[in-house]
Protein backbone atom coordinates (compact mmCIF):
# COMPACT_ATOMS: atom_id res chain seq x y z
CA UNK A 1 0.00 0.00 0.00
CA UNK A 2 2.86 2.66 1.14
CA UNK A 3 4.59 1.99 -2.80
CA UNK A 4 1.74 2.30 -4.15
CA UNK A 5 0.34 5.82 -2.65
CA UNK A 6 4.20 6.99 -3.43
CA UNK A 7 3.48 5.88 -6.94
CA UNK A 8 0.02 7.71 -7.28
CA UNK A 9 2.04 11.09 -6.00
CA UNK A 10 4.05 13.29 -7.85
CA UNK A 11 6.90 14.00 -5.05
CA UNK A 12 8.89 17.87 -5.26
CA UNK A 13 11.71 19.11 -5.41
CA UNK A 14 13.67 18.12 -1.95
CA UNK A 15 11.70 15.04 -1.05
CA UNK A 16 12.49 11.58 -1.11
CA UNK A 17 9.89 8.62 -0.74
CA UNK A 18 9.16 5.28 0.73
CA UNK A 19 9.65 3.66 -2.29
CA UNK A 20 12.50 5.26 -3.55
CA UNK A 21 14.34 4.24 -0.10
CA UNK A 22 13.23 0.62 0.09
CA UNK A 23 14.51 0.27 -3.05
CA UNK A 24 18.11 1.02 -2.57
CA UNK A 25 18.68 -2.26 -0.80
CA UNK A 26 18.50 -2.91 3.27
CA UNK A 27 16.78 -0.19 3.99
CA UNK A 28 13.85 -1.01 6.71
CA UNK A 29 10.64 0.93 7.16
CA UNK A 30 10.07 1.50 10.65
CA UNK A 31 6.54 0.08 11.69
CA UNK A 32 4.72 3.84 13.10
CA UNK A 33 2.08 5.50 11.31
CA UNK A 34 2.82 8.78 13.10
CA UNK A 35 6.05 9.64 11.10
CA UNK A 36 7.88 8.14 7.97
CA UNK A 37 10.99 6.55 9.54
CA UNK A 38 13.92 4.89 8.14
CA UNK A 39 16.90 3.01 8.51
CA UNK A 40 19.77 1.33 7.26
CA UNK A 41 22.76 0.07 8.90
CA UNK A 42 25.97 -0.91 7.63
CA UNK A 43 25.43 2.17 4.62
CA UNK A 44 28.75 4.10 5.65
CA UNK A 45 31.98 2.30 5.76
CA UNK A 46 33.82 2.07 8.65
CA UNK A 47 36.86 3.66 7.01
CA UNK A 48 35.09 6.85 5.66
CA UNK A 49 33.38 7.32 9.61
CA UNK A 50 36.87 7.10 10.72
CA UNK A 51 37.41 10.15 8.15
CA UNK A 52 34.56 12.32 9.14
CA UNK A 53 35.68 11.59 13.01
CA UNK A 54 39.26 12.82 12.13
CA UNK A 55 37.50 16.19 10.58
CA UNK A 56 34.76 16.64 13.33
CA UNK A 57 37.71 16.73 16.13
CA UNK A 58 39.97 19.20 14.00
CA UNK A 59 37.53 21.17 13.10
CA UNK A 60 34.40 21.32 16.11
CA UNK A 61 32.86 23.94 17.72
CA UNK A 62 30.31 24.88 20.27
CA UNK A 63 26.88 23.75 18.96
CA UNK A 64 23.86 26.77 18.73
CA UNK A 65 20.05 26.79 18.29
CA UNK A 66 18.11 28.86 15.22
CA UNK A 67 15.69 29.78 18.08
CA UNK A 68 16.63 30.18 21.10
CA UNK A 69 14.56 29.17 24.02
CA UNK A 70 16.56 30.18 27.39
CA UNK A 71 17.93 26.91 28.03
CA UNK A 72 21.64 27.45 27.70
CA UNK A 73 21.98 23.41 28.38
CA UNK A 74 19.46 22.66 25.98
CA UNK A 75 22.28 21.51 23.12
CA UNK A 76 25.61 21.29 24.48
CA UNK A 77 27.25 18.93 21.90
CA UNK A 78 30.09 20.68 19.25
CA UNK A 79 29.45 21.04 15.79
CA UNK A 80 31.48 21.50 13.09
CA UNK A 81 30.88 22.48 8.88
CA UNK A 82 32.55 19.87 6.65
CA UNK A 83 33.81 20.87 3.47
CA UNK A 84 32.47 19.52 0.63
CA UNK A 85 35.52 19.43 -1.28
CA UNK A 86 36.85 16.27 1.18
CA UNK A 87 36.83 13.07 -0.31
CA UNK A 88 35.14 11.47 2.28
CA UNK A 89 32.12 14.15 2.61
CA UNK A 90 32.06 13.63 -1.42
CA UNK A 91 31.82 9.80 -0.72
CA UNK A 92 29.07 10.85 1.68
CA UNK A 93 27.09 12.96 -0.74
CA UNK A 94 27.14 10.32 -4.02
CA UNK A 95 25.64 7.73 -1.34
CA UNK A 96 22.85 9.83 -0.19
CA UNK A 97 22.23 10.77 -3.91
CA UNK A 98 22.24 7.17 -4.85
CA UNK A 99 19.92 6.61 -1.59
CA UNK A 100 16.75 9.29 -1.57
CA UNK A 101 17.11 10.66 -5.40
CA UNK A 102 17.13 13.87 -4.23
CA UNK A 103 19.10 16.73 -6.00
CA UNK A 104 22.26 17.79 -4.56
CA UNK A 105 21.14 21.30 -5.02
CA UNK A 106 18.47 21.35 -2.43
CA UNK A 107 20.80 20.00 0.65
CA UNK A 108 22.29 21.87 2.88
CA UNK A 109 25.75 21.31 3.80
CA UNK A 110 26.61 18.34 5.70
CA UNK A 111 27.67 18.50 9.45
CA UNK A 112 29.20 17.05 11.92
CA UNK A 113 27.94 16.71 15.83
CA UNK A 114 30.40 15.41 18.78
CA UNK A 115 28.72 14.17 21.90
CA UNK A 116 31.11 13.95 24.79
CA UNK A 117 29.91 12.06 28.60
CA UNK A 118 26.77 14.38 29.97
CA UNK A 119 26.32 16.22 26.74
CA UNK A 120 23.08 15.73 24.89
CA UNK A 121 20.34 17.72 21.97
CA UNK A 122 17.02 17.89 24.43
CA UNK A 123 13.89 16.84 22.49
CA UNK A 124 13.31 18.84 19.34
CA UNK A 125 12.38 18.96 15.90
CA UNK A 126 14.80 19.80 12.73
CA UNK A 127 11.71 21.83 11.13
CA UNK A 128 11.53 25.61 11.55
CA UNK A 129 8.67 27.00 13.47
CA UNK A 130 7.22 29.56 10.43
CA UNK A 131 5.80 31.90 13.89
CA UNK A 132 9.66 31.48 14.97
CA UNK A 133 11.69 34.46 15.47
CA UNK A 134 14.03 33.35 13.21
CA UNK A 135 11.83 31.52 10.11
CA UNK A 136 12.99 34.75 8.32
CA UNK A 137 16.03 34.35 8.34
CA UNK A 138 17.03 30.67 7.58
CA UNK A 139 14.02 29.74 5.35
CA UNK A 140 13.39 33.02 3.42
CA UNK A 141 15.92 31.50 1.25
CA UNK A 142 15.72 28.15 0.73
CA UNK A 143 12.52 27.21 2.53
CA UNK A 144 10.94 24.69 5.23
CA UNK A 145 13.17 21.33 6.11
CA UNK A 146 11.99 18.68 3.75
CA UNK A 147 13.93 15.41 5.14
CA UNK A 148 16.51 14.70 7.83
CA UNK A 149 19.52 11.82 7.26
CA UNK A 150 21.51 10.99 9.73
CA UNK A 151 24.33 8.58 10.11
CA UNK A 152 26.07 7.19 13.57
CA UNK A 153 30.17 7.45 12.87
CA UNK A 154 30.55 5.23 15.59
CA UNK A 155 29.50 2.95 18.38
CA UNK A 156 28.99 4.55 21.83
CA UNK A 157 29.85 2.48 24.98
CA UNK A 158 27.05 3.71 27.06
CA UNK A 159 24.16 6.71 26.47
CA UNK A 160 23.85 8.60 23.49
CA UNK A 161 20.49 7.14 21.89
CA UNK A 162 18.27 8.95 19.58
CA UNK A 163 14.77 8.86 21.21
CA UNK A 164 12.15 9.69 19.20
CA UNK A 165 9.41 10.25 21.98
CA UNK A 166 6.06 10.08 19.96
CA UNK A 167 6.96 6.65 19.38
CA UNK A 168 8.49 5.80 22.34
CA UNK A 169 11.38 4.38 19.66
CA UNK A 170 15.08 4.76 21.06
CA UNK A 171 17.64 3.98 17.99
CA UNK A 172 21.25 2.98 19.39
CA UNK A 173 24.62 4.46 17.70
CA UNK A 174 26.18 1.69 15.56
CA UNK A 175 28.90 2.83 12.88
CA UNK A 176 27.99 3.51 9.94
CA UNK A 177 24.20 3.12 10.50
CA UNK A 178 21.79 5.51 8.80
CA UNK A 179 18.41 6.65 10.42
CA UNK A 180 16.37 8.94 8.35
CA UNK A 181 12.75 10.65 8.46
CA UNK A 182 10.24 13.22 6.53
CA UNK A 183 10.16 16.13 8.96
CA UNK A 184 6.26 17.02 7.49
CA UNK A 185 2.98 15.78 7.01
CA UNK A 186 1.39 14.93 3.91
CA UNK A 187 0.02 18.80 3.63
CA UNK A 188 3.63 20.39 4.43
CA UNK A 189 2.67 20.93 7.55
CA UNK A 190 5.73 20.08 10.11
CA UNK A 191 5.37 16.91 11.65
CA UNK A 192 5.26 17.31 15.54
CA UNK A 193 5.81 13.17 15.88
CA UNK A 194 9.63 13.90 14.58
CA UNK A 195 10.32 14.91 17.88
CA UNK A 196 13.14 13.34 18.51
CA UNK A 197 16.05 13.51 21.59
CA UNK A 198 19.85 13.03 21.52
CA UNK A 199 20.24 11.40 25.18
CA UNK A 200 22.94 11.70 26.83
CA UNK A 201 26.16 9.84 26.38
CA UNK A 202 27.03 7.99 29.21
CA UNK A 203 30.53 6.40 28.42
CA UNK A 204 32.87 6.94 25.44
CA UNK A 205 32.35 10.09 22.87
CA UNK A 206 29.15 10.00 20.36
CA UNK A 207 29.79 11.01 16.35
CA UNK A 208 27.31 11.98 13.81
CA UNK A 209 26.81 13.26 10.38
CA UNK A 210 23.78 15.05 9.87
CA UNK A 211 22.34 16.11 6.45
CA UNK A 212 19.09 18.78 5.95
CA UNK A 213 17.02 19.03 3.00
CA UNK A 214 14.71 21.76 1.80
CA UNK A 215 11.97 22.67 -0.43
CA UNK A 216 14.21 25.18 -2.57
CA UNK A 217 18.08 25.13 -3.59
CA UNK A 218 20.39 26.25 -0.94
CA UNK A 219 21.01 29.53 -1.48
CA UNK A 220 23.27 30.51 1.84
CA UNK A 221 27.27 30.77 1.48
Amino acid sequence: MVAALDNCRMLRPGESSAERLCSYGGVQRLPYDKLEIFQRKAFLEPDVCGELIALIEANRRPSTLADHNGDHYFRTSETCDLEPEEQSVRRLETLLEELNGIDPAYGEPVQGQRYDVGQEFKPHVDWFDPGGQDWEKYCSVSGQRTWTFMIYLNHVEAGGSTRFKAIKKNVRPETGKLLCWNNRNPDLAGNVNTIHHGMKVRQGIKYVITKWYRERPWGWE
